[in-house]
């Protein structure tokens, strides 16, 4: 009796042995994969890890983990984002003509024209790419683009739902960044310079991310340039902020040999094609499903969907997609997290009836 369980004990204990003997190779196995792609012959990896963490304020420990500061500058340096220069032109900007306009040169033509006539306001599209997806917003009648503020501006951010209903907005979309110390910021105070209805509301520090003043001018065209608040109120801006980058200006396009520094991240950007349809685009990331898109992905996407000038909104957290008051995108504040976190924020950009 005793015979056959001291057999069976040492059937278990041999089973236990495989099974730790299998979870310490695959962690070894593991482990050797993590440091090879780390620092092993192929960039892509690394240099993804370090734009992506060292673009958000809160998580760039996590390339600091892994590389020194010497070789993050390095990193940072060979794939920095050279924005287009100059400002835009509005003269190339003519608005839509929909009688002329059925014929689809391309999938992405399609995309925009499809389905719509003269008395269509905007359409949503579903957009996705190499790792993201996403919405793209085709506004066709440009003067209902307004800029939308916090209620408590230089107090307290508002979330993009509150703007929403405040505003009775169609569509509503994120819009520039906003001083967030020691990242937990309350989303109140805007950086750079705020013109709502033709005059400056408020002015702080611009966010230092390139780009310059962003926003629609009396003639509902967008504009693009660097330039003072004076000389913005002096060119016709109705509504306008300022961040960055520049993805398009006049039809050329940000350059950059690797992802733009910024890494990869949920994004939102702006633009107008030259029939005058202005594009709102917001992609998802943080999750298995969509990771998110870098700069140079996010400029190529606008070109395709015919953007003349476009410019990157806040990213992250912030951005955001509302279809009245229906969420239609998945904000995340970490990798996986809960879908739907609503981050408090300055401005916004919105469409109404």
């Amino acid at each position: 009796m005793k015979t056959k369980q001291n057999q069976k004990k040492k059937k278990i204990n041999l089973k236990i042995k495989r099974i730790f003997l299998l979870l310490f190779s695959i962690g070894i196995i593991g482990l050797s994969s993590g440091l090879f792609l780390l620092y092993g012959p192929y960039t892509w990896v690394r240099e993804t890890l370090i734009t992506t963490a060292m673009t958000t304020m809160s998580h760039q420990y996590l390339a600091r983990w892994f590389f020194s500061d010497e070789y993050i500058n390095k990193v940072l340096v060979s794939n920095a984002l050279i924005e287009p220069e100059g400002e835009t032109n509005p003269d190339i900007i003519e608005m839509p003509d929909f009688e002329n306009d059925k014929k689809y040169a391309s999938k992405y033509e399609k995309d925009i024209f499809e389905g719509v006539n003269e008395n269509t306001i905007y359409k949503i599209i579903d957009v996705e790419g190499k790792g993201y997806k996403g919405y793209i917003v085709a506004i066709y009648k440009p003067e209902k683009v307004k800029l939308a503020v916090s209620s408590k501006l230089g107090t307290e951010g508002e979330t993009v739902k509150t703007m929403a209903q405040k505003n009775n907005a169609l569509i509503t979309m994120n819009g520039g960044g906003f001083f967030d110390p020691t990242w937990n910021g309350n989303g109140g105070i805007p950086h750079g310079t705020v013109i709502k209805d033709g005059r400056i509301i408020y002015d702080y520090v611009d966010a230092q991310v390139g780009g310059g003043f962003i926003g629609f001018d009396k003639d509902n065209k967008l504009i693009l340039g660097r330039m003072t608040k004076e000389q913005a109120i002096a060119k016709g801006m109705r509504d306008a902020i300022e961040f960055g980058p520049y993805l398009i200006i006049n039809g050329k396009a940000a350059f950059s040999d690797g992802d733009g520094g910024w890494g990869i991240a949920p994004r939102s950007a702006i633009g107008q094609r030259q029939d005058g349809i202005v594009l709102f685009a917001v992609i998802d990331g943080r999750s298995t499903s969509s990771l998110g898109i870098d700069m140079v992905g996010l400029t190529k996407l606008m070109q395709n969907y015919g953007a003349i000038n476009a410019a990157n909104l806040d990213g992250g957290t912030s951005s955001a997609l509302l279809e009245g008051q229906e969420l239609v995108n998945h904000p995340r504040s970490t990798m996986n997290g809960p879908s739907g976190v609503l981050r408090r924020i300055a401005t916004a950009w919105i469409v109404v009836e």
